[in-house]
């Protein structure tokens, strides 16, 4: 088996692991609830047989596959692992039609097209994902590409959101849950907007919702790197779009929020806060 690039696996604890895979070496995230054993992968860009390696020595099942947007070095494993695990494809809408041009993607790096696969569902701002005791956040944060996201990840957070609903809800009903039902709504985004001010105000140098016991972590795609954002010079790309999402959604975080990017090494909130210069 391959060396990962980070394991962030605490005894009893979320099995995180991450794992750089593709020409590009984009950051696989599996995320593992170590008591159900459920768990969801995040940006299997390639090598799936590593993946399921790893997946298969955790003993894990996975609920869902979600890609943070449809850029071709995030997505190519997609197929290969909806294949062998069963597991559901979930994106933002808004990337729809830049998944659908994979060709396009490939004549630009000169790689082969890799193949595509169904999406089940779109996720939207707003919406949690579960698996186990754990949960994802999807935070919205167009800019990379117009259907990028964020997950944020917590434990034991309850939400009282309705389960379901949208294109594919028999396959993904006992893990995705809506804020509300149908198209995201303003009353939906007014109430994440909310959430995230909340903790910029009340905890801006505290950890809240953390992971067990530690802080908690951000999945940031290829929206915010250490020291870096997100190029915007790819299709749909949008410097104003990318720096409000940062400036608006995800400095709205606390400070210790471990940050795992698309790609490199992870960094925190507070870090970017204060020495990423495109913030400045």
């Amino acid at each position: 088996m391959k060396a990962t690039c980070y394991n962030l696996r605490v005894s009893e604890k979320l099995i995180h692991e991450i794992i750089p895979v593709g020409l590009l070496q984009c950051n696989c995230s599996i995320l593992g609830d170590p008591v159900t054993r459920e768990a969801i992968v995040v940006d299997p860009g390639d090598d799936v047989e590593h993946v399921l390696e790893i997946l298969a020595a955790n003993k894990l099942k996975v609920r869902a596959i979600v890609s943070t947007h449809t850029h071709i070095d995030h997505v190519g494993g997609l197929a290969g692992l909806r294949r062998a695990t069963g597991a559901p494809v979930l994106i933002h809408e808004a990337d729809l039609d830049l998944y659908r041009r994979l060709d396009v993607q490939a004549q630009f790096l000169g790689t082969p097209t890799p193949e595509s696969t169904k999406i089940e569902d779109f996720v939207k701002e707003g919406d949690t994902l579960r698996w186990g005791d754990y949960s994802a956040r999807v935070i919205h944060t167009p800019g990379h590409t117009p259907g990028s996201i964020s997950l944020y990840i917590e434990r034991g957070r309850e939400t009282g959101g309705e389960s379901g609903g949208g294109k594919g809800a028999g396959a993904t009903r006992s893990f995705l849950e809506r804020q509300t039902p149908g198209p995201a709504t303003a009353s939906a985004q007014a109430s994440l907007q909310a959430d995230l001010e909340a903790h910029a105000h009340s905890h801006a140098h505290q950890v809240t919702h953390g992971v067990d016991g530690g802080p908690a972590r951000l999945i940031a795609g290829d929206t915010l790197f250490q020291g870096s954002i997100g190029r915007t010079d790819l299709w749909g790309g949008s410097m104003k779009d990318i720096l409000r999402s940062i400036r608006e959604k995800l400095m709205a975080l606390p400070d210790k929020t471990l940050v795992i990017p698309g790609h490199g090494e992870t960094t925190t909130i507070g870090e970017e806060r204060e020495y990423n210069p495109y913030l400045k």
